[in-house]
């Protein structure tokens, strides 16, 4: 893991923080600190740390792994807040299999988790994702996904935010999920819109709604 924190703070200093899975990527393909810190700079989000995750193995940590939401919120973010002093919880973002170990940290430790961004979420479903059925977690994946769609309340929804491009098969499972969390009080609006898998698509979707998902959660410094 590494963590950034935004130019004239100290250690000390109690930030919120914004925990990302595959962090380094995020930093690299979307310039998501150099994001931050111009949000912070021109006050459209107040500021923050990021924690910038390490994938590690990924398909089985990212594929809806109990063993890995446990550890996410009772290790790796405590970790964090030892290292630095945090205010308020962790908003969590992530793309595809992030994006679904993001939601599946959250519905598991509730506790941990005050805002989601989920980027073309991995959320398998055998309808519309029988090409993955060669995935060793399709199994896991879909079992999550499915408990998430059919329950009708969720004592402990955070606001939320999908993103998805309409030009990825993702597109019908990411629209079932925004709906279920909708009715479940996560609010979850879906963007929508042209784009592919890929980080062009993300990077847009960190630039549109990043600032005004934490300025929402945690309120303006």
């Amino acid at each position: 893991m590494t963590l950034w924190s935004p130019p004239g703070t100290a250690d000390h200093d109690p930030l919120p923080l914004l925990a990302v899975h595959d962090g380094l990527e995020y930093a690299e393909r979307t310039k998501l600190t150099v994001l931050a810190a111009d949000a912070i700079e021109q006050r459209r989000a107040p500021a923050h740390r990021i924690a910038l995750l390490h994938p590690g193995e990924r398909e089985e940590w990212y594929s809806a792994s109990a063993l890995y939401a446990r550890a996410l919120a009772g290790e790796v973010l405590p970790a964090v807040a030892r290292a630095a002093p945090q205010r308020d919880r962790a908003v969590g973002l992530g793309a595809s299999l992030g994006a679904l170990a993001m939601l599946h940290a959250q519905r598991r430790h509730p506790e941990a988790f005050a805002g989601l961004l989920l980027q073309s979420g991995s959320y398998f479903t055998p309808r519309f994702d029988h090409m993955e059925k060669g995935f060793a977690r399709f199994g896991r994946i879909v079992r999550f996904v499915r408990g998430v769609v059919r329950d009708q309340q969720f004592p402990h929804p955070v606001p939320a935010v999908l993103h998805c491009g309409l030009d990825e098969d993702n597109i019908h499972n990411n629209r079932r999920v925004a709906a279920a969390l909708a009715l479940q009080g996560y609010g979850a609006p879906l963007d929508a819109r042209p784009g592919g898998h890929d980080w062009d698509t993300w990077c847009q979707g960190v630039r549109d709604h990043l600032p005004v998902l934490l300025a929402a959660v945690w309120g303006q410094d």
